[in-house]
């Protein structure tokens, strides 16, 4: 492959500068780049164009092996390319269920092959994601995989001790519980956040308690057992005062937040619209900018999309029958430039480490052989992602590179475009003419 050099770039939001790329690394930033770069250079025009280090996602559905109607690891992995993901954790919610080493194996293999974003997958926490004993842990983190995080996401575990062992388990190999909170008894049957909005509809209310009694409880046995616990999907105001007040403690925690929590309220599910039905629920707009300040200041740690693919007939339909779940890669820096960048609440530095740094941290692919989530330098991976941030594009789900259509933000005109994505040097997504 011939050098690539990105001329005029702003790197994290910075002044202009020219990046030399060779063998897939970052061999030059600044003055020197354009000297070194030789005649047969391939130029990319970045004025005006954004770099930053390509995005890792720490919690996507991509559904192979099992349900490859709604999604496979090639065209989930070609959306997160699009999106400006470098790589991407695929949950362990599969049929047969990521529990072993051997489907792990799969999943990682499959990433490999299709080659559009490093594919890392995640573990389940219990055999069948049935919360009655615990799965394959240390064979898992022993596969080729390298498996450092679990999740039984989309269902809680909800045995105490159960989650005491799981933590204590990974401590000893430097892994981490995604844990989805969820008390199932609190939310038996619910369909959309509780309130005053769930009575008039006459849909069974989701309470806020559900989630934030499971993050106090797993804050408490993290810092008991001296483990990481790492809580999905934050949606709620009391969740992130539990939250900030653990971090002031010095406690094991850390949180991500999806895109659709940072944008969207229950006040869509008036139109029983099957698009915003999604777990956990639509919050109150209170509960919105609660998770906005919070990811502005850091108690919450990432964003991660929850990507959640699904077939037409499981979202075409009565809201009752459908299923749980939006796509989120795509859309996801867009939503995160509308609510935190363009509100003055991050800078792109900020986004960088929301979506990249810290990501990559907490999902322990910083460093190894491919690393991800690395500062933008000479001598590092270059997996970049460059975005022009002053567009405007309306959602138009037909024009998705994922199997599945159900994003909850059609026809919004949400700002910013990913130009092109980058994985260790290889453009794997680009806009017409960029590379």
């Amino acid at each position: 492959m011939n050098p690539i050099l990105i001329q005029n770039a702003r790197v994290l939001g910075g002044d202009p500068q020219d990046l030399l790329i060779r063998d897939g690394v970052i061999v030059a930033l600044g003055a020197g780049a354009a000297p070194e770069a030789g005649e047969n250079a391939t130029t990319v025009d970045a004025t005006g164009l954004i770099v930053l280090p390509g995005l890792v996602d720490l919690h996507t559905h991509l559904r192979e092996p099992g349900r490859e109607d709604a999604e496979t690891v090639e065209t989930g992995t070609r959306a997160a390319a699009r999106g400006g993901f470098t790589a991407v954790h695929a949950m362990a919610n599969t049929d047969p269920v990521a529990d072993t080493a051997g489907v792990v194996e799969q999943v990682w293999r499959l990433g490999r092959e299709a080659g559009h974003a490093d594919v890392r997958p995640v573990g389940a926490v219990t055999v069948g994601l049935k919360g009655e004993r615990l799965a394959e842990l240390g064979a898992m983190a022993e596969s080729a995989a390298g498996v450092r995080v679990f999740s039984d996401d989309g269902i809680c575990v909800h045995d105490a001790m159960l989650m005491r062992r799981a933590l204590e388990y990974v401590k000893a190999f430097d892994g981490v519980i995604a844990q989805h909170a969820q008390e199932p008894r609190l939310t038996e049957g619910a369909q959309m956040n509780e309130g005053e909005l769930s009575g008039r509809l006459g849909l069974r209310g989701w309470p806020n308690v559900a989630e934030e009694a499971i993050v106090a409880r797993d804050v408490l046995l993290a810092a008991h057992v001296g483990s990481r616990v790492h809580i999905c999907h934050l949606s709620t105001k009391g969740s992130v005062e539990i939250v900030r007040l653990a971090k002031e403690r010095g406690l094991p925690v850390t949180t991500e937040v999806t895109p659709h929590h940072l944008l969207l309220t229950d006040e869509l599910v008036a139109g029983y619209d099957p698009r915003y039905k999604v777990n956990p629920p639509l919050r109150s707009a209170e509960d919105v900018a609660a998770l906005r300040e919070a990811l502005a200041d850091g108690t919450i740690d990432i964003v991660a999309t929850d990507h959640a693919p699904h077939p037409v007939e499981a979202k075409d339909c009565e809201w009752d029958a459908a299923a749980f779940g939006m796509l989120g890669l795509e859309t996801a820096l867009s939503v995160v430039q509308h609510t935190m960048v363009d509100t003055g609440l991050l800078d792109w530095a900020g986004v960088a480490d929301r979506l990249s740094f810290a990501p990559a941290r907490i999902g322990r692919c910083d460093t190894g052989d491919q690393p991800h989530g690395r500062p933008i330098a000479a001598g590092e991976p270059a997996n970049l992602t460059l975005v022009d941030p002053s567009t405007i594009t309306t959602v138009d789900p037909s024009a998705s590179a994922s199997l599945s259509r159900n994003t909850p933000y059609e026809g919004m005109k949400l700002p910013g475009t990913v130009v092109a994505t980058f994985l260790r040097g290889r453009p794997t997504h680009t806009t017409g003419g960029t590379a």
